[in-house]
């Protein structure tokens, strides 16, 4: 059974600093891209960030350039997204996504296959 797991939200400062943590289950993620996106109350999904099955694209939206890095780990199937200097308006459940994309990532929801249950990011004081 193919699952993608996130961990690693909660409750931080503004200025603070998160890591989240996407794994993959029943398959590997080295052919896969990976995309993270988040869903703010009565907002839609948007894309945050995506990394390449390789790891050579990355992209990132506006919003978050500068305070958020993607990365991967293929050997532990972990997909990272580091968030750094988190902002009020950065509070939403976020996602991780998985698609057969061999170099190449989008931001584009409709795009992937697979999809994680989220993990809730807060940031308040």
């Amino acid at each position: 059974q193919l699952q993608l797991v996130e961990s690693g939200g909660g409750l931080v400062q503004p200025g603070g600093s998160l890591r989240l943590s996407c794994a993959a289950s029943g398959f590997t993620l080295d052919y896969y891209a990976i995309g993270w996106f988040r869903q703010a109350p009565g907002k839609e999904r948007e894309g945050v960030s995506c990394i390449s099955s390789s790891g050579g694209s990355t992209n990132y939206a506006e919003s978050v350039k500068g305070r958020f890095t993607i990365s991967r780990d293929n050997a532990k199937n972990t997909v990272y997204l580091q968030m750094n200097s988190l902002k009020p308006e950065d509070t939403a459940v976020y996602y991780c996504a998985a698609v057969v994309s061999y170099f190449t990532c989008s931001r584009t929801e409709y795009e992937y296959d697979y999809w994680g249950q989220g993990t809730q990011v807060t940031v308040s004081s």
